[in-house]
């Protein structure tokens, strides 16, 4: 059994849904699915129902995770609308980074005047990382602040060939940039839209094939840093309604999918690690903890069906493709906590990674 050690894997871009979106998804239920998808921690996005844009709503989050959370974890704190950054001295510490969207979303965090989007550049912390929903022309916008800031900026879920072309002349401008993409980008297009239909809706959409082989190319060439999941469940009734949403679960399928792509040749098992694992640690500045590391078996095989995921929405855009992995342990530190079957972890073992709880 050709069984290898991924050292302490971390999710930086995820959806775990609660508050008031509770029927989607728990704390208590994405973070059980991380640790059984072989994730030691992630990171919840921002534009939570209510959106997470003053410290009140901060705090009132950072307690309910760390009462449910079972895998280690951090949190964004979101740029918003009505100008915010008198509070980011005061909770930089606890979070993980800051969270701008320059393009579509839903709440009052859509941040789309180039002035706006360098006030908060200039108030935030010059010590801490800010992640960017940025897409196509914007992502030039972006870089003019951070060739402006020169503050640390990473670049969610990139999607197209005029994205990566952009962010390449920056690496190669010595700008401090990062670059995420999502396994969805890799290995679905637009048209598999046609049978997905609104299980396939997500943002950014879904690209020509052009755009995917781009994306391969940059990963190759190691211009993307990390592999990204994006995941953002949402019910059946939901996606099925008049007016689905954006958005899919990945916790489940990232690294089954990624080994896929080893299978195939189109990457190296080391560069998947990095992208997973030692990237996000370097990015964040997170050093890697003892005993804190999933057991995978890398050849083991099986087909993406509802019944193997452990996401509380129950659903994959992957369903029907053949992967690879089998996460046989996953300990963080030095605690069993996921034996190839069941989460033996409890509600509130998982840590914040940025500080305490106020």
């Amino acid at each position: 059994m050709p069984l290898i050690q991924i050292h302490g894997m971390i999710d930086p871009h995820t959806h775990l849904r609660d508050l008031d979106w509770a029927n989607k998804a728990t704390f208590a239920s994405e973070t059980q699915a991380a640790i059984a998808a072989g994730y030691w921690a992630v990171f919840d996005m921002p534009n939570t129902a209510p959106s997470t844009t003053d410290e009140v709503r901060l705090n009132d989050k950072l307690g309910r995770l760390d009462r449910d959370a079972h895998c280690d974890w951090g949190l964004y704190f979101g740029a918003s609308q009505a100008d915010n950054s008198d509070a980011y001295e005061k909770i930089a510490s606890r979070v993980c980074g800051l969270k701008i969207y320059n393009n579509s979303t839903t709440g009052d965090l859509l941040i789309h005047r180039q002035s706006d989007r360098e006030r908060h550049y200039r108030a935030w912390s010059a010590n801490k990382l800010i992640a960017v929903h940025a897409e196509e022309e914007t992502v030039r916008d972006i870089l003019a602040l951070v060739r402006k800031y020169r503050q640390p900026t990473h670049f969610l879920h990139i999607s197209s060939a005029r994205e990566i072309d952009l962010l390449t002349q920056a690496k190669e401008d010595g700008l401090p940039v990062t670059i995420g993409v999502c396994p969805h980008h890799l290995f679905l297009t637009e048209d598999d839209l046609a049978t997905l239909g609104p299980y396939g809706l997500m943002k950014p959409p879904l690209k020509t094939k052009a755009d995917q082989q781009a994306l391969w190319q940059a990963i190759s060439l190691g211009v993307v840093d990390i592999i990204e999941s994006d995941h953002a469940p949402h019910t059946f009734a939901e996606k099925e309604s008049d007016a689905p949403p954006y958005g899919v679960p990945g916790l489940d399928t990232t690294l089954p999918l990624m080994l896929r792509a080893v299978s195939d040749g189109r990457l190296s098992l080391e560069q998947a690690i990095n992208m997973l694992s030692r990237n996000v640690q370097r990015i964040w500045r997170i050093s890697p903890l003892p005993k804190t590391y999933t057991l995978v078996d890398t050849e083991y095989s099986y087909v993406v069906e509802r019944k193997n995921l452990h996401t509380k929405c129950g659903w994959s855009p992957f369903e029907g493709l053949r992967v690879y992995g089998k996460i046989r342990e996953v300990w963080i530190r030095g605690h069993l906590v996921f034996d190839g079957d069941n989460v033996l972890s409890s509600p509130g073992f998982g840590r914040n990674l940025f500080g305490l709880v106020a």
